[in-house]
């Protein structure tokens, strides 16, 4: 018997920029943010929620995001 795939969530991706430079390209953001009223801020809020568990891992913080951007 053939096991169903496993559907992964959509996401669209999201290039950031950081206040020192940096940059981090492709970043996957769920689809289902873009569709509430607030998509902005919600965006940027679980980039945010990324960035501090991504710089707890590392022990290295991330500094604080200046734009973000829709992938092409």
């Amino acid at each position: 018997m053939a096991k169903k795939p496993n559907p992964k969530p959509e996401s669209v991706l999201y290039n950031v920029s950081y206040v020192d430079g940096t940059q981090t390209s492709n970043r996957r953001v769920p689809a289902e943010l873009l569709r509430e009223l607030d998509a902005q801020d919600q965006i940027l809020a679980f980039l945010q929620k990324q960035d501090r568990e991504i710089g707890e891992r590392s022990g290295k913080p991330r500094a604080e995001i200046d734009t973000v951007e829709k992938a092409d």
